[in-house]
């Protein structure tokens, strides 16, 4: 499930982003959670699975498309379709905007999208 960021999870928000490939860096880690804390069009996001946070998407928000910035998911999570489900439960939110990527996320926002499609023609 997608939870709003808060401040208290900032240290686990931190870790997650830090999987980012270009997210290594401490310093860029604070001003990329600090742009999250202080630009209202900029929204970060959890995924929460039983008590745990394991993964995270941030997107910004530009008239009627959701730019996702980053997106990443715990390494012993991978391949469980997290990633695609957390793009998928973004969609819901707003059916009226677009989810969109920037160059870092668009290869895997690509393949969410077409996967998104096809679940589409098969209901």
């Amino acid at each position: 499930m997608l939870c709003r960021y808060k401040k208290a999870f900032e240290k686990i928000a931190m870790g997650l982003l830090s999987f980012m490939p270009d997210q290594k860096d401490l310093k860029l880690l604070q001003e990329t959670i600090r742009q999250y804390e202080t630009d209202p069009n900029w929204q970060l996001f959890l995924w929460k699975q039983e008590d745990d946070f394991i993964g995270l998407v941030g997107v910004e928000i530009a008239d009627d498309e959701w730019i996702v910035r980053h997106i990443s998911v715990d390494p012993s999570h991978r391949g469980e379709g997290l990633g695609k489900e957390m793009v998928k439960q973004l969609s819901k939110m707003d059916m009226d905007c677009v989810i969109a990527a920037c160059d870092q996320t668009a290869p895997f926002i690509q393949k969410c999208k077409a996967m998104l499609e096809e679940a589409d023609k098969e209901i």
